[in-house]
């Protein structure tokens, strides 16, 4: 629905090393284009674990292959070596040389045709040549081979990233079973029109967003909420692509087409993750594109200037220190590590039920200090019922409830649904004219010749209509006919089972919690006291939620506010948040749209499970980074004064990209936060 409700206010990039291309990059092109995509694994026909074992063989054979050559040169070195002009030796480790470094050399070459010189591949490239131009090409293929394996690692990491939100990719549908004169063709979603009528038979997935014509059925939500009970659906109901229909065969006419569907903009949102990048990550690849060329220059006056300067000094020790330089200074540690620390925490956050939208948002969740609540649907279950019906001037309680059923007919509210509802017939239509919401208030229409108006207390002093009860200790809807009071009907909505847990969990953390809603204050009264809300505001418009959210934005200093809500009418809060998060955004475009967490799962729970996450990930993050500086400037130090080889070199550059890997799959891990009792 995209009105404000008359009862309330609201029902309430880069992967690869230094300034490269990132689809070459790398040797492992496939992998490192997953994180430039932000976890966009899987093909159109979803065939992502072939793919994936696919890639993992094709990059393990040749470093299997070259590690027994380099196995062979290293142990037999010596009677190798002392072949004739060492042939022996070349034809067993060149060739190991060129399997491992062969992507390594050509993207080099790549690059700098295309004016990109100073990257890792480059320092990579001129280390390793230069170490067997001086004839040490046992550590040449060491950098090399020990370079493929780390990348080899990365993938791995990678790929439990990617079966993080393997089952958000899942869900996008093959076909689509379009009847046409009666037949029935399969053909591709993409294909399909609006207006068209689809079949969905039991166990398919439904592969458009569509109105049920024909049929009843359980579907499973669970790839798309993480609801795990399957829900009946039947005619006149809506499905969503990506459900899966269990049981019965259901007629189907499609509302959107596949690319605006709900799923197809939530593969549109992993996909693009990495887009929106944190300034971490972007403070990073600043770094190397400075920190790059430096250390080629003082590579340079390393192997240069000392000889000239320093009596004694030869060209080969400082030639081969400066090589040693250049392989401890590869900035892969950190380039490759940062965003996938990131691309973690948001995989991580993705096989919980939590979807954000990038890294930048991951950061500003670190930093936020207060979490304001919509109550409808977000701390409430939504399931509105009908508790009780009080009349007034002549009309029984069937009479009044058929009168609100036909003034709430064109509205898709759970206020009016749930009125429908405890109605219990067929609502007759044919009688409303001059339909008419008044935002905030309630809707004013033309039922068989007379004015009913239908909404909150401020409706009823607004049109100036006498009335004898302003509080009332629930939801509730007054009706008037023709300026005369008629009756009330009492409307109760239920806490969802974990709102109190969510609330406990962010103070938890020291999180303030808040509440905006715009119920009445007798039901704002009782929620806030049943969670424990530090602040609640109540009777707003929707206007008034915006100037209400401006307040704790303008108190929160340097920390940040998250708004949570429905992403409905909630969409000008969500979108002045610092953060905006958005329950159960599958069945909203505005959700998608407009918030940047979107929680699938509906549970306010994982507002605090996102943001402990988000705490994580930039914990790791610069765990990483300050791992990675540190060990480099030690190596580069002994490097410099003779005290490190390229064994060490080797270490000090795969070594760390290796053990920044390993502590960012720690994302992946993460535990849910215990509330505090």
């Amino acid at each position: 629905m995209s009105h404000s409700h008359p009862h309330d206010a609201h029902p309430d990039d880069h992967a690869g090393c230094g300034d490269v291309d990132s689809s070459s990059a790398h040797p492992s092109a496939t992998t490192q284009s997953v994180v430039a995509q932000g976890g966009c694994c899987g093909d159109e026909h979803g065939h992502t674990h072939d793919r994936d074992d696919f890639v993992l063989r094709r990059e393990l054979t040749p470093i299997a292959i070259s590690a027994v050559l380099f196995l062979i040169g290293f142990i037999f070195n010596e009677p190798l070596h002392n072949t004739p002009f060492a042939v022996a030796e070349y034809a067993v480790l060149i060739p190991a040389y060129l399997i491992s470094g062969w992507s390594v050399l050509t993207t080099a070459g790549r690059n700098i045709l295309r004016g990109r010189i100073f990257d890792e591949n480059f320092l990579m490239s001129i280390a390793t040549l230069g170490a067997i131009a001086i004839h040490e090409i046992p550590e040449g293929v060491a950098v090399m081979l020990f370079f493929q394996i780390g990348e080899l690692f990365q993938g791995y990491a990678v790929g439990r990233s990617r079966r993080s939100i393997k089952a958000l990719l899942e869900v996008r549908p093959d076909t689509a079973n379009l009847k046409v004169n009666g037949d029935v063709q399969a053909v591709s979603p993409e294909s399909v029109s609006v207006g068209d009528v689809i079949l969905v038979r039991p166990g398919e997935k439904v592969p458009l967003d569509g109105d049920i014509l024909e049929g009843k059925s359980l579907v499973d939500t669970s790839a798309l909420t993480g609801e795990s009970v399957p829900r009946t659906v039947t005619t006149g109901e809506t499905v969503l692509a990506g459900m899966i229909n269990q049981s019965g065969a259901l007629t189907v006419k499609v509302t959107k087409l596949f690319g605006e569907s709900s799923i197809a903009r939530i593969l549109e949102l992993v996909e693009n993750a990495s887009s929106k990048k944190a300034d971490t990550e972007k403070f990073i690849t600043r770094f190397a594109r400075y920190y790059t060329p430096v250390v080629v220059v003082l590579s340079l006056a390393v192997a240069i200037l000392p000889p000239l300067l320093i009596a004694g000094a030869t060209q080969a020790q400082w030639t081969y220190r400066a090589l040693v330089l250049l392989v401890i200074s590869c900035p892969c540690g950190l380039v490759i590590s940062i965003p996938l620390g990131y691309f973690g925490g948001v995989g991580g956050a993705a096989k919980r039920g939590i979807l954000v939208k990038g890294s930048t948002f991951l950061d500003a969740l670190t930093q936020v200090k207060t979490v304001v609540f919509d109550k409808t649907g977000t701390l409430t279950q939504g399931n509105f019922q009908v508790t009780d019906v009080v009349t007034q001037n002549g009309l029984n309680k069937h009479q009044l409830l058929e009168l609100a059923a036909q003034v709430e007919s064109q509205s898709n509210h759970p206020v009016a649904q749930s009125i429908r509802q405890a109605y219990g017939q067929t609502v007759n239509e044919a009688g409303v004219q001059n339909y008419e919401e008044i935002a905030g208030h309630g809707i004013r229409a033309q039922v068989n010749g007379r004015t009913v108006l239908a909404g909150n207390d401020r409706l009823l002093h607004k049109e100036n209509i006498p009335h004898d009860v302003c509080t009332v200790d629930g939801t509730v809807a007054h009706v008037a006919i023709d300026g005369t009071y008629s009756g009330r009907i009492l409307i109760a909505d239920e806490l969802k089972k974990d709102a109190a847990e969510a609330i406990r969990a962010l103070h938890a953390q020291g999180i303030e919690t808040a509440m905006l809603t715009g119920d009445s204050q007798s039901v704002a009264d009782s929620i806030a006291r049943k969670l424990g809300l530090d602040q609640y505001r109540a009777e707003l418009l929707p206007e008034d939620k915006v100037d209400a959210l401006e307040e704790f934005l303008n108190r929160a200093g340097q920390g940040k506010v998250a708004f949570v809500g429905d992403g409905i009418n909630d969409a000008p809060v969500i979108a002045r948040a610092d953060v905006g998060m958005a329950m159960g955004g599958l069945g909203s475009d505005a959700a998608i749209e407009t918030a940047d967490v979107v929680i699938m799962t509906d549970a306010p729970s994982k507002v605090a499970e996102a943001i402990q996450i988000a705490h994580k990930t930039l914990r790791i993050v610069w765990q990483n980074i300050i791992l990675a500086m540190s060990i480099k400037a030690l190596f580069i130090a002994l490097g410099a004064i003779g005290l490190a080889t390229l064994w060490e070199a080797v270490f000090a550059d795969v070594g760390v990209a290796l053990l920044a890997i390993f502590n960012a799959s720690r994302i992946l891990r993460v535990q849910s936060v215990q509330p505090a009792k």
